[in-house]
């Protein structure tokens, strides 16, 4: 079975695009930028998703459709209202249109929990502008779809647009850890290879034509994790909470609006937040060239093979 993966370069969208070809679908990514993470038996095209004819082209004989093209980072999207609407609205448009006269199983959008929210600013409206979209055309044209409502993501192959990313690159080299707000802040972090997994199982027919939220399991404050880090870095690094407000950002939660009633798909199986960040921290210091490490618990712990089992699926109504 075929399957393209829109913005599969990137951070999630190379992760899921490796968990289907895992899973045994015949994958092809479509992305502005070459993969640096392609496989063998992956096909590459390079090219835009405003581009309405080569998206007509990607699509065809192909069964499964993921978009995770556009602009995924909050910060930039905020300062950028017209290239939001162009690479996501537009973008998601363009897919839509190319699918709607194609045999496919099933249309995957890569949404956010912010659609829910009444911070987020243009990320948000591009978030919320493309699930109405996906409703109307899967409802003219019979389109099949899951929408994903992502969390806050962390692991490997992200880069400086991602949060918990930048929080520990800097640290590793200023030595010290900066936080802009009080701590106070909570989110749900869920590490990108769980997420690309359970985006790959949504493909079973009863997450058709639903809106899926993944998130992490347990909310964690953001001193909290920042006092976790601190712990892995051998207690060296001071600690600052510059008590700034993020213009955008949501603080406590993003569930205060509600366009539609989405369920939450927490797997059996999932990364121990701990172990994701020793991770991340191992990862981000090979790529800064370091020799050795602060005194961290690395060197005890694998972060790789760690996993948590938790036999208590749940499905909770937002």
């Amino acid at each position: 079975m075929k399957a393209i993966v829109f913005g599969g370069s990137g951070f999630l969208g190379s992760h899921v695009a490796d968990t289907l070809t895992k899973s045994g679908y015949d994958v092809t990514i479509f992305d502005i930028n070459e993969s640096e993470h392609l496989l063998d038996n992956q096909k590459m095209i390079i090219s835009d998703i405003t581009n309405l004819e080569m998206v007509k082209q990607a699509v065809k004989d192909t069964s499964v459709v993921y978009n995770f093209a556009g602009i995924a980072d909050l910060d930039k999207a905020c300062e950028a209202p017209l290239e939001t609407i162009k690479l996501n609205i537009l973008g998601n448009a363009h897919i839509l249109e190319a699918i709607k006269n194609e045999q496919i199983k099933r249309y995957i959008f890569a949404s956010s929990v912010y659609v829910y929210s009444a911070t987020g600013s243009f990320y948000r409206s591009s978030k919320q502008a493309c699930e109405a979209y996906i409703d109307d055309y899967s409802r003219k044209y019979d389109i099949p779809y899951t929408i994903l409502r992502y969390g806050s993501l962390y692991g490997p192959r992200a880069d400086n647009s991602n949060p918990i990313y930048r929080l520990l690159k800097k640290s590793l080299q200023d030595q010290r850890i900066s936080h802009w707000g009080s701590g106070e802040e909570t989110r749900e972090y869920i590490h990108v290879e769980d997420a690309a997994r359970c985006s790959v199982e949504i493909l079973k027919d009863n997450f058709a034509n639903e809106h899926i939220i993944l998130t992490g399991h347990h909310p964690i404050k953001s001193k909290e994790l920042i006092y976790m880090i601190k712990e892995v870095l051998g207690n060296k690094f001071p600690v600052e909470f510059r008590n700034e407000e993020c213009g955008g950002h949501y603080l406590i939660t993003p569930y205060s609006y509600s366009p539609k009633i989405a369920r939450k798909y927490i797997s059996t199986h999932y990364l121990d937040m701990g172990q994701g960040i020793m991770q991340c921290i191992e990862n981000i210091h090979n790529e800064l060239g370091h020799h050795e490490l602060p005194n961290t618990s690395l060197s005890q712990a694998n972060p790789q093979k760690n996993h948590i089992q938790n036999n208590n699926m749940t499905t909770l109504n937002m």
